[in-house]
């Protein structure tokens, strides 16, 4: 009988496995909104998201509501990284009738012990705010802790950070509603309701000291927390005590029950109800369901059953009745004491598996029984409670080892390295204990290396390191809030951009005010969009413009030919031939570098490269000796005279080549192909990329009268009707302006926009500062108003530098400098890697703010531009750079929002309709951007319906097309 009743208790290795798979079950079960309820895993979110740095300082109050006490302790955190607490503590027995009886005067005797025990050690001050963490160490569901700042800051969705911080900063009172009492206590009026506010109400009561309630968490958190103080962070807490429990660092996004979704959050399992579903059926034996019926709750906390500290004393005494009955031990004497509940505890059975004294300890136990056992008695009892034990540590391990399967798997790592803070009596009782839970974890997780921590003193210790986290958290939360604030822009403060983005334009297109305006509003004499269909429709008349002097619409063939085109705005080059033909636009093209040492060397030595690169890709396309119509993208701030005229006003972009400002760049390109003997060059349009991307988007869509650059740089350009272009001769018609907007706040108008951070960014570039003048010989054709000498300012870029690709990662650095510098991020050390300039590139930028990114990928980036970054220093990152892009996309929109309105303003109409061609690789490859822009545009502008078109190739297939219509209209009106 005693052999069949030890091959009971053995649960085989296999069995394990399968237990550890029924645990991932009930885990994904508890994590997943849709099914938790069903879950017998709570998975319960405890808010808990940052580990402690060893910078935490202060003084901080905690209050453990233990199974029989109430222990209050003050600790005192140096703050310096060497982890010595200080600790005053004291213990107050809990009377059996508080446990059993009203709610509230549970709380008022907890209230109570606290006043006595400041009052007794002569530490509060009742002028003093005193933090306090509440270690309650019973079921709680958990809501989230900050309420205040997400609705009123909608862009910050998605946001993690740590849920104690509200609106100011300051610690929001964390939240906990008691799901079920147990561990004998029975109090009235608790369960259902918040156990934070019952405390902070009877605390309030005693009108005795300022004490406030700033962390909630169970002793499970606690132990995790205590041991990453060792200098061993521990992402897994364990508790084998008189119940048990386990908590670990989850992955966000995985936390279906919290409102937020990135970074890693502290989930508290509540695994002592695995089972209650029957997971643990063929696991069960009789001696469990009789311990189960005679517990306060049958049927439930069917995992607690099995290794609690209240429960293996009884487990044992069930066995030992059984055999007793049968008589199978004490030669067949009745043993009527095994018939009463507790008369085994569960320290007793740690003392009888021990090897050494464990004989003598079952002799002891069961003479206090009444009984007289044998030598043989004495050692089966000693097999069985080792039997007991190992199978409580072997299902525990399964567990265990479901949890670091589920970390290691969700992180998508091949191996997890642990360490595990473990806690408790059953497991401090005996060391056998802590070796099968060590070994079996090994086998059941191989792909995981563990290292069980013991936690001293998890309450206690743990609960304040929570609080003090809770603090350092809030109090960064508000330094980092105040330097994020200048960038967060209101409504009001958009509208206000989109009033002097109006205003700007209204003055550089009027003749008189040009010079006043910091935006350019140049014409190109693009007249209109291309006619890929062949219908040649222009509104009003029925027929469709052209890019021509003439003003007489005709009827024209569609665009048909093949055409040079070539691309110059950046640190490459492009040359491109294009097929423009009935089925569409086909195009081959090749990208040339330009070395550093050309873009800012002299301007012959630079044209020269491009007609060397010219003569190459001819030579490889077979089109040497063609003479092809060419139309020249040119991405700078130009004077347009005429369609193959203009005049190059400032370099941007990192370019500087002397001799080329104030000079035609059409011209400088035939004289570097006269300099080079290229004859074959036909140069009939100068376009820069915005109005490319138009032209472009215009050939699939006639509705495209918006051009917009947001990559490197950012421009915009649109259809303007030529009565309100004071500088173009005509009133009859449309005309595109290229805004050069990026100029934009040149003049001081845009000062209360710029932060800091911007300055600083604006200082280090090629061309800082508000103002510069060149004087630029505008020899216009006689159609031109104000023809002579004309005053032109360059453009240092203000608004460029609060958009484009080029200027935010600058943006980025310098708050993170700050951050450091305030001992916010990186934990105040100096990162040399950081003072780097454009070391946070836009595709870093769009990486780290991919939706759903798990925060590991985050840290790897960082890790990638040798940021030693943490976890919490990823989260804060992220936020700097969502709070920067933000702003970008805002600022982008009120400028558009500018132009819409004019637009429609201007053609008279209630609603307009209108496309934006877009191009650029901030709105095409950050994953915000776009969403950002489109839905503070309908805020702007709500009487346009304005719809975005991504450019393929604007600024190659644009300036062909650009060309195209030239020969079309040429061809059509005959020589002149």
């Amino acid at each position: 009988q005693v052999q069949r009743a030890l091959l009971e208790l053995t649960v085989s290795l296999e069995t394990l496995q399968e237990v550890k798979g029924h645990m991932l079950e009930a885990m994904a079960k508890g994590l997943s909104q849709q099914t938790h309820a069903q879950a017998t895993v709570h998975m319960l979110p405890t808010y808990v998201c940052s580990t402690p740095d060893g910078t935490e300082k202060g003084d901080v109050l905690v209050v453990e509501l233990g199974h029989s006490h109430v222990r209050t302790l003050w600790v005192t955190l140096p703050g310096d990284g060497n982890q010595t607490l200080q600790l005053k503590d004291q213990l107050f027995e809990l009377p059996e009738d508080i446990m059993q009886g009203k709610g509230e005067a549970l709380f008022d005797f907890i209230a109570q012990c606290l006043c006595q025990f400041l009052d007794g050690a002569g530490l509060g001050d009742p002028q003093q705010r005193l933090p306090l963490g509440f270690v309650f160490p019973f079921s709680c569901r958990q809501t989230r802790l900050e309420q205040a700042s997400e609705a009123a800051r909608g862009h910050r969705r998605g946001v993690l950070r740590w849920r104690g911080a509200g609106a100011d900063g300051r610690a929001v009172p964390p939240q906990g509603e008691l799901l079920a009492w147990s561990k004998g206590f029975r109090c009235s009026d608790v369960e259902g309701h918040d156990v934070v506010q019952l405390l902070q109400a009877a605390i309030n009561k005693q009108q005795r000291y300022h004490v406030n309630v700033v962390a909630l968490m169970n002793n499970t958190v606690g132990t995790m927390m205590s041991c990453s103080m060792e200098g061993m962070p521990c992402e897994v807490g364990l508790v084998i005590d008189a119940g048990t429990n386990s908590c670990f660092m989850a992955e966000g996004c995985h936390v279906e029950m919290a409102e937020e979704t990135s970074g890693r959050m502290c989930v508290n399992t509540e695994w002592g109800c695995f089972g209650d579903d029957g997971a643990l059926s063929n696991v069960l034996t009789s001696y469990d369901q009789s311990v189960d019926q005679e517990s306060h709750e049958p049927g439930h906390k069917r995992f607690e059953k099995l290794i609690g500290g209240l429960y293996l004393g009884e487990i044992v005494r069930h066995v030992l009745a059984k055999l007793a009955a049968e008589g199978a031990l004490f030669s067949g004497a009745a043993a009527p004491a095994l018939g009463t509940k507790d008369v085994l505890k569960t320290q007793q059975v740690l003392e009888i598996i021990d090897d050494e004294t464990g004989l003598a300890a079952a002799r002891s136990a069961l003479q206090a029984l009444g009984l007289a056992p044998s030598e043989q008695d004495c050692c089966h009892v000693q097999q069985l409670c080792r039997a007991v034990v190992t199978r409580a540590a072997g299902l525990c391990a399964a567990g265990l080892a479901a949890i670091l399967s589920h970390m290691c798997q969700s992180r998508e790592l091949e191996r997890l390295k642990a360490n595990v803070a473990v806690d408790g009596t059953v497991y401090r009782g005996h060391a056998r204990f802590g070796e099968i839970l060590q070994r079996i974890t090994k086998l059941l997780a191989p792909e995981c290396t563990v290292t069980l921590v013991p936690s001293v003193d998890g309450g206690g210790r743990g609960a304040a390191v929570v609080t003090a986290v809770a603090l350092r958290l809030a109090a960064q939360r508000r330094e980092l809030d105040q330097l994020l604030a200048p960038l967060r822009l209101s409504l009001a403060d958009l509208q206000r951009v989109q009033a002097l983005m109006r205003r700007e334009m209204d003055l550089g297109l009027n003749q008189e005010t040009n010079a006043q305006s910091s935006i350019r509003m140049l014409p190109t004499y693009v007249r209109n969009t291309p006619d890929g269909t062949g219908e040649g429709r222009d509104e009003g008349t029925g027929w469709r413009g052209c890019c021509s002097p003439a003003h007489t619409p005709c009827c024209l063939p569609a665009e048909r030919g093949v055409f040079l085109a070539l691309d110059l705005g950046g640190t490459n080059f492009r040359v491109l031939v294009v097929h423009v033909e009935q089925d569409g636009v086909h195009m081959a093209s090749e990208i040339y570098a330009i070395p550093l040492a050309i873009m800012q060397g002299t301007g012959e030595a630079l044209f020269d490269h491009i007609i060397d690169c010219i003569t190459d890709f001819q030579q490889k396309q077979g089109l040497t000796g063609q003479v092809l119509p060419l139309g020249f993208t040119f991405s700078f701030p130009c004077q347009q005279l005429g369609l193959d005229k203009a005049v190059l006003l400032s370099w941007t972009k990192g370019f500087s080549a002397s001799g080329c400002v104030g000079r035609d760049v059409v011209q400088m390109l035939r004289e570097a192909a006269q300099r080079k003997q290229h004859s074959g060059l036909d140069v009939v349009a100068v376009v820069n990329d915005t109005v490319g991307t138009m032209m472009s988007c215009g050939y699939d869509d006639p509705s495209c009268e918006i051009g917009l650059i947001v990559g490197t740089g950012t421009n915009t350009c649109y259809m303007e009707e030529m009565k309100n272009v004071g500088t173009a001769e005509g009133d009859e018609g449309r005309m595109c302006i290229n805004m050069e907007w990026g100029a934009f706040g040149d003049n001081g108008c845009l000062d209360d926009i710029f932060t800091d951070f911007d300055r600083m960014v604006d200082e280090k570039t090629i061309n800082p500062g508000k103002q510069r003048w060149v004087r630029v010989a505008a020899r216009r054709r006689s159609r031109v108003r104000g023809a002579g000498c004309a005053q032109r300012r360059l453009p240092a870029g203000r608004f460029e530098k609060l958009i484009s690709g080029m200027y935010l990662g600058e943006i980025v650095r310098y708050i993170l400098l700050a951050l450091v510098e305030r001992r916010i991020l990186f934990r105040g050390k100096p990162s040399p890697k950081l003072q780097t300039r454009d070391i946070f590139q836009t595709k870093f930028l769009s990486t780290i703010e991919i939706d759903g990114l798990a925060l590991r990928q985050v840290r790897g980036v960082l890790h990638e531009l040798e940021l030693d970054a943490s976890f919490e220093d990823s989260v804060l990152v992220r936020e700097v750079c969502q709070a920067v892009s933000l702003r970008a996309a805002q600022l982008c929109a009120a400028g558009l929002a500018a132009v819409a309105e004019k637009m429609r303003e201007s053609r008279g109409l209630a609603q307009l309709a209108v496309t934006v061609g877009v191009d650029g690789t901030l709105y095409k490859m950050h994953p915000r951007f776009s969403q950002h822009l489109q839905r503070t545009l309908r805020d702007l502008a709500p009487k346009c319906f304005v719809t975005f078109l991504q450019s393929e190739d604007g600024s190659g297939k644009g300036a062909a097309l650009v060309a195209a219509v030239h020969c079309r209209v040429a061809q059509a009106q005959g020589p002149q």
